[in-house]
């Protein structure tokens, strides 16, 4: 009987979801290897992993997002499990598919799943066979389809791609005139984004939360959920601050919305880290699934703030076969987490991108603050990824207390280099909106001229 060979687990993504992986692996006694670009391999991951390869050259396309060279790294380096982190290959069927032809565990769903959860048409099928709400609306194969449904559902309407998201291939659309040239420009953009124009047509939803809740589902047929996470405040469908819980919700609410959304990964037996995304229609005072989101979110440390489980560990864990270690009475949420997403661009020019060199970063060391990130000083920030420079999560008694620390934590850290959204997250957390919570998903991209148009 041949031996089974140690855990050793190849990280495919960079930055601080990268370092967030391997600190996991490390607490796990778990030998890493990281796959890097050209320009990563004297990152900060870089110098944590146990082992480096350079999958390519700097851009993506070369390097984090190819397949192959992915797969041929970690089998060459005698990896037997391959985490994508989030982003980049982490929702691509062809890489779990590679990773089981060549026995390499993959550190997610199952490529049925994948496949089944990244068509959003799909993915709305199962939420309706699992009992959970959909927004009226259905896939289209023409312009002239798109205005015959949306003549019965009623504008607004979202014309949506199928796969893929980021807001690429979506548009909204307000009036019959625009339907057809919106519908053309989604479907183009869709094709060029994610090599596959489908698109379909929902009604919007004017004033809505948007709402998500924590899964984790195991090879033995256990799911629980690790309660909900607000994240409403977002600008062209990118979310800037995330919160745990949702302060919204009225009990009876958020437990119907934990059910839809164990109902939703039962209906499949999903296995893995996930979450389920709902919009809470506020007027309506309806609840409406979104779409499944099969990896670790970017903003899974609010919920590990409260619930004080370490979300990537137990994704490991489940990957390689283990049972949950927890049962759904162990989960208690303790407090109040928020997130905010620090990024390189400029908040006084409608957030473009802001590369160049860190000169100088000194975040404050202070109680109830937690700092995810892979910056250091002379840091050259580049134009090739993600704008993600840190995420700074708070954590206290309660909401109010939270967004204190935040404050203070924004008011302490020194930063050069780059322009980055400080002065919008400095903002944010004193508008009256954002305090009370009373935001819904456009709030931000109305309210962002009024809030940047003060002096710098």
């Amino acid at each position: 009987m041949t031996a089974a060979k140690p855990r050793k687990v190849f990280v495919a993504n960079r930055g601080e979801i990268a370092l967030r992986i391997i600190e996991a692996c490390d607490r796990l006694g778990i030998d890493t290897v990281l796959g890097v670009s050209a320009f990563d391999k004297n990152s900060l991951p870089a110098r944590r992993a146990g082992q480096t390869v350079v999958l390519g050259p700097s851009h993506a396309s070369e390097s984090y997002l190819n397949v192959d060279a992915v797969v041929h790294a970690a089998v060459a380096t005698g990896c037997t499990a391959l985490h994508p982190g989030y982003g980049f290959l982490s929702e691509r069927v062809s890489l779990a598919q590679a990773c089981a032809d060549n026995d390499l565990i993959f550190i997610g769903p199952q490529p049925e799943h994948l496949d089944i959860l990244g068509d959003k048409l799909s993915a709305r099928r199962v939420a309706q066979a699992a009992g959970v709400p959909v927004s009226p609306g259905g896939p289209t194969t023409s312009g002239e389809e798109a205005l015959a449904l949306a003549g019965q559902i009623g504008y607004p309407v979202l014309v949506k791609a199928a796969f893929g998201g980021g807001g690429r291939g979506m548009k909204l659309v307000h009036d019959a005139k625009d339907l057809v040239a919106a519908w053309e420009l989604a479907a183009s953009e869709a094709q060029a984004a994610f090599g596959d124009g489908t698109v379909f047509v929902e009604r919007f939803v004017a004033d809505a939360k948007h709402v998500e809740v924590q899964i984790l589902g195991d090879r033995h047929g256990n799911h629980i959920h690790l309660a909900e996470r607000e994240c409403s405040v977002q600008y062209r469908y990118q979310k800037m601050l995330e919160e745990a819980p949702c302060t919204a919700l009225e009990e009876s609410a958020r437990h119907t919305l934990h059910g839809y959304a164990l109902s939703l990964a039962r209906q499949i037996n999903y296995v893995s880290l996930g979450t389920i995304e709902f919009l809470y229609d506020v007027q309506r005072n309806a609840w409406c699934f979104l779409e499944v989101n099969p990896r670790v979110q970017v903003e899974h440390p609010v919920t590990e703030s409260v619930t004080g489980v370490d979300l990537v560990r137990e994704q490991i864990l489940v990957a390689f076969g283990e049972p949950l270690s927890l049962r759904q009475e162990d989960i208690r949420v303790d407090g109040h987490a928020i997130e905010l997403r620090l990024t390189a661009q400029d908040a006084h020019r409608g957030l473009a991108p802001s590369p160049g060199t860190l000169t100088r970063w000194r975040p404050a060391p202070l109680g109830g603050i937690r700092l995810d990130t892979h910056l250091y000083e002379n840091y050259r920030f580049p134009p090739h990824y993600d704008a993600l420079m840190a995420k700074i999560i708070a954590w206290g008694p309660d909401r109010a207390a939270a967004l204190q620390r935040l404050e203070q934590a924004l008011e302490r850290l020194e930063i050069e280099g780059p322009r980055t959204n400080l002065p919008l997250l400095q903002r944010l957390l004193k508008t009256p909106e954002v305090v009370k919570n009373n935001v819904t998903t456009r709030w931000l991209e109305d309210a962002l001229p009024r809030l940047m148009e003060d002096p710098r």
